[in-house]
C-alpha cells in the first residue's frame, strides 16, 4: 500500500479542525442559550457530533468539486494522488464508521450516499457499503443486499487506480457480494449472494452471475448451466 504523505495528512487535519470548529460554533449559536434540562451536556454532545458529520459531508463535496476524483492510474506526487488520499482519509477517519455502523436505516443511508456524491436512481437502496460514492453510478429500482461491498479503487502493492462502477436499473446484488472497480452491470442483472465480481468485469443485461470469482451462470431466459 502506498504511504500517505505527511503534507496530505496535514491538509486533512486542517480540514478536520475547520469542520470541528464550525460544528462547535453552530452548536453554541443554536443551542447554547436553550434550557435543555438535566441532559444538557449529552444533548449538546449529540448535536455537535451530528453537525460534525454534516459539515464533513459539505467540506468533502466542496473539496471534490474543486479537485474531482479522476479515473485511471494515480501517479505519485501529483494533485491526483493528493485528492485520492484525501478521499481515503475522509473515509478512514469519518465516513467509514458512519456507513458501517448498522444503526442507520437503509432509507437514510441512501440520503447519506447521495450527499457523498453517489448517483442513485429513484427507488434504489443500498444495505451494504459503497466505499467510493463519487465514482459509483446506479440506476433506478436496484437493491444492493446486506453487507455487499462496492468499491471503485484498486490497491495492488504500491499501485493505486480509480475506476468507476456502473450498475443499471432493476438490478439485484445479493448479500455479501463484492463488486470491484471498473465493473459494469446491465439492467435487470442478478449477482448472487457472496459472489466476487472481479475488477473490470462486464455483465450484460438480464445475466445472472455467481461464484468466486463470479462468472455468468445463465441469462434470465435460460436454464442454469
Amino acid at each position: 500500500m502506498r504511504t500517505i504523505k505527511g503534507a496530505q495528512i496535514a491538509l486533512f487535519l486542517a480540514l478536520l479542525l475547520l469542520i470541528v470548529l464550525m460544528a462547535l460554533f453552530t452548536t453554541s449559536v443554536l443551542l447554547g442559550s436553550l434550557a435543555l434540562g438535566d441532559f444538557r451536556g449529552v444533548l449538546l454532545l449529540i448535536a455537535a457530533i451530528v453537525l460534525i458529520y454534516l459539515y464533513a459531508m459539505l467540506v468533502y463535496r466542496i473539496v471534490l468539486s474543486l479537485l474531482p476524483l479522476r479515473e485511471g492510474v494515480v501517479t505519485e506526487h501529483t494533485p491526483a494522488e493528493t485528492i485520492a488520499n484525501l478521499n481515503i482519509l475522509f473515509y478512514l477517519m469519518l465516513f467509514n464508521s458512519l456507513i458501517r455502523s448498522h444503526f442507520i436505516p437503509v432509507p437514510l443511508l441512501r440520503l447519506i450516499y447521495l450527499a457523498l456524491g453517489a448517483k442513485l436512481g429513484s427507488n434504489t437502496y443500498c444495505a451494504g457499503v459503497m466505499l467510493d460514492p463519487p465514482l459509483t453510478r446506479i440506476g433506478s429500482d436496484t437493491i444492493v443486499g446486506h453487507d455487499a461491498v462496492i468499491f471503485a479503487h484498486v490497491i495492488e502493492g504500491n499501485r493505486l487506480e480509480l475506476w468507476g462502477v456502473s450498475i443499471g436499473s432493476h438490478v439485484t446484488i445479493g448479500a455479501t457480494a463484492i463488486i470491484m472497480a471498473g465493473v459494469t452491470i446491465g439492467d435487470r442483472a442478478i449477482i448472487s449472494a457472496g459472489a466476487v465480481v472481479t475488477k473490470g468485469s462486464q455483465i450484460g443485461a438480464d445475466e445472472v452471475w455467481g461464484g468466486i470469482p463470479a462468472r455468468r451462470l445463465k441469462t434470465l431466459a435460460e436454464k442454469p448451466c
